[in-house]
């Protein structure tokens, strides 16, 4: 792999990082409930989850997608529906100190690694990685390496999100407010969904 080609590839995983998206909605609802500390098996499961996918789309899974495009769409629609089930959750959410909310958890490192492979985002970022920045020569090697720079770029990037929703903690005592915090990162959560919602009416019509 070229240097051009790295450093462009960098980029685009920094960019695809930072940018909104259910990862980061989670991940900035988990800094206001819980704090960085508690949410970071949460933000490292992302990142090996993430580089899992890389690595299963560079090793033939997104051929078989190709091949069999209902096996795809089963697995978009079953990520919307979990989606979905987040983002009720996330509206439910109180203070987890409250009495209604002490069984409120982060998610775990295995939580957030697993919901990667239901993620519309991560899966379009797995695809483009791929697809647009793994040279045919030396392929394998070139997608260990694609897949390992995903997660060394990921987690420190997306980081942002966590510690921005852990410094609005104090300003979120107010258990009326962070209701209201809740339900807006739920509403941003199904807001992320469109492209599939809208793929699939499409699809009816």
């Amino acid at each position: 792999m070229t240097a051009e080609l790295l450093l462009a590839f960098v980029l685009f995983a920094f960019v695809t990082s930072v940018t909104p998206g259910p990862n980061n909605t989670m991940l900035l609802a988990s800094g206001a409930n819980f704090g960085l500390r508690r949410s970071l098996p949460h933000m490292l499961g992302i990142s090996l989850g993430l580089m899992l996918l890389v690595l299963a789309v560079g090793l033939g899974l997104g051929q078989l997608f190709e091949q069999v495009p209902l096996f795809y769409s089963l697995l978009r629609y079953f990520g919307a529906a979990y989606l979905l089930y987040l983002a009720w959750k996330i509206a439910r959410a109180g203070a987890p100190d409250s009495t209604g909310a002490r069984s409120a958890k982060p998610f775990s490192f295995l939580q957030a690694a697993t919901f990667q492979w239901v993620n519309p985002k991560a899966w379009i970022m797995a695809i483009g990685a791929i697809t647009t920045y793994t040279p045919q020569e030396n392929f394998l090697t070139n997608v260990v390496l694609i897949a390992a720079l995903f997660a060394l770029v990921n987690c420190p990037t997306m980081s942002v999100w966590t510690v921005a929703g852990s410094l609005l903690r104090t300003w979120l005592n107010d258990p009326r407010i962070l209701r209201r915090f809740n339900i807006g990162m739920a509403l941003l959560l199904v807001t992320s969904l469109y492209p599939i919602l809208a793929d699939f009416g499409g699809a009816r019509s």
